[in-house]
């Protein structure tokens, strides 16, 4: 049997294709952010991150007060991570409906145990 390798194309709220991949989420319903339109986002540069990066993940979430005894699964870790790769700020995330927050976290997560 041959297999095919075929790529899954989703419209967003603009109609404009967004390719399916690993690290793409893409959201319910448009979500805006200090003007901004999101039907998506593309956490697939998370790849690329390095150990600085890693770092400065580290240094945001403790200068926003958080705590947590395995920083790596909590949800402002991810969002710190996730900011560094978006190139936003952590508030990006704030806002978020929870079922994408989930997305992001558990998109973040599972790069850093992989």
């Amino acid at each position: 049997m041959k297999e095919t390798n075929t790529q899954e194309v989703l419209v967003d709220a603009t109609q404009e294709p967004i390719e399916k991949k690993e690290g793409v989420i893409v959201f319910k319903k448009p979500y805006v952010f200090e003007g901004t339109t999101f039907t998506h986002i593309d956490l697939s540069g998370i790849d690329e991150l390095t150990g600085e990066d890693l770092l400065e993940a580290d240094r945001v979430f403790t200068a926003g007060g958080n705590m947590a005894a395995i920083p790596e699964l909590s949800m402002g870790y991810a969002f710190a991570i996730a900011a560094n790769v978006l190139k936003q700020p952590t508030q990006f995330f704030d806002k978020l409906p929870a079922k994408e927050a989930i997305l992001v976290k558990n998109t973040v997560i599972t790069f850093l145990n992989a």
